[in-house]
């Protein structure tokens, strides 16, 4: 069974959610790769601004590709968490509330996760095709120069993902691992 839940996201909302929840997500999101989370710590370590409201915000880590004609965006699945992690635990603190990706994350960005209350959800790999119909509109925000890795504001429905790391850090990865080897052990 899936639940809505419509951004901005705020404690309130984050609270509820669970390792495991299966979720729709509806609102603005946010996107932002490797290049585009480099130039936003730069900004920050320059006294400057963000180039969105980054408080209650949700940042999809992908690199849209083009669209065709009659499409918002191209194919858009997740790219690999990992890769932001020595950026994440910044923007978590500075009220970052969720992150969409695939793949697993550092003890640092968990540790961040947990003590300023933000999720992690995935999305699934493979399945870009899919998740492009659930974007409705798309614009550029910042890093325009970036191309398909520029920051995008992207309105969603239903956008399909799973709560994988809650607030509490309980991790599907390893609730899954473990239910697994109890599982081989019958």
């Amino acid at each position: 069974m899936y639940k809505k839940v419509t951004t901005p996201l705020d404690d309130g909302i984050v609270n509820q959610l669970k390792a495991g929840d299966l979720i729709l997500l509806s609102g603005e999101i946010y996107t932002a790769r490797d290049e585009a989370h480099k130039r936003m710590i730069e900004s920050l370590n320059r006294g400057e601004k963000l180039p969105f409201e980054i408080r209650n915000s949700v940042i999809y880590y992908v690199g849209p590709c083009p669209p065709k004609p009659g499409q918002v965006v191209g194919s858009c699945g997740p790219t690999t968490s990992g890769r932001m992690d020595k950026y994440t635990p910044v923007l978590i603190e500075l009220g970052l509330k969720g992150m969409i990706g695939k793949g697993y994350r550092s003890k640092e960005v968990i540790e961040a996760m947990k003590k300023y209350k933000a999720v992690y959800f995935t999305a699934i790999g493979g399945a870009g095709a899919l998740l492009a119909q659930k974007v409705k509109k798309a614009e550029i925000v910042a890093y325009e120069d970036l191309g398909t890795e520029a920051i995008y504001k992207f309105l969603v429905e239903d956008f399909p993902v799973i709560v994988t790391i809650d607030i509490y850090g309980n991790n599907l990865y390893e609730i899954e691992k473990e239910k697994y080897k109890t599982n081989l052990k019958r």
